[in-house]
């Protein structure tokens, strides 16, 4: 990130907010897509995101941190909004546990098309699934952010990663057939 931009936008200038929005909205709109499903409430989420940004640039020390804390402020945003819609306790229900592929034939699948199927886990788990695998979160920190047991986030996990590796077999390895 630019110093220049960062350091402007500390003195509120429009101008540099404006440059900041438009190097950054892109990045954190696919952040915010990883956790919500609806437009509007990922409309919300960056828009909420953008202004807690803005107004709290002055406290950020480092301008190399500035990716890093922007997106954990976004992150943030968006387990504040699935707090109010979402039982991190539920969803286990719509997990198969039925035809795993093996770890080994699982090599050639690319990265994209395994975040596209993210999308179809149960939001709970996905939700789940993206904080310790992608953002790299800690169970206990997980835990602590959504205010349910370090059990129940790993037990969401592996709900997770079995309805992936499901959607895996029944969606990509039958095409490649």
């Amino acid at each position: 990130m630019d110093e220049k931009i960062i350091q402007a936008c500390k003195k509120q200038r429009r101008d540099a907010q404006r440059q900041l929005y438009e190097l950054m909205a892109p990045k954190l709109y696919y952040l915010c897509k990883r956790y919500l499903k609806k437009e509007e409430e990922i409309e919300e989420v960056l828009a909420d995101s953008f202004f807690i940004i803005f107004t709290k640039i002055d406290q950020l020390k480092e301008v190399k941190a500035f990716e890093g804390w922007a997106k954990k402020i976004v992150v943030n945003q968006c387990l504040a909004q699935l707090k109010k819609n979402l039982n991190f306790n539920l969803y286990l229900d719509d997990v198969s546990y039925a035809n795993q592929p093996l770890a080994d034939e699982m090599t050639d699948l690319e990265e994209e098309d395994l975040l596209n199927l993210v999308k179809y886990i149960p939001e709970g788990c996905r939700t789940i699934f993206s904080l310790f695998v992608i953002e790299g979160y800690s169970h206990k920190e997980i835990a602590d952010q959504l205010n349910i047991t370090e059990g129940t986030s790993k037990s969401q996990l592996n709900a997770a990663k079995s309805k992936l590796k499901e959607l895996v077999t029944t969606y990509y390895y039958q095409k490649a057939k």
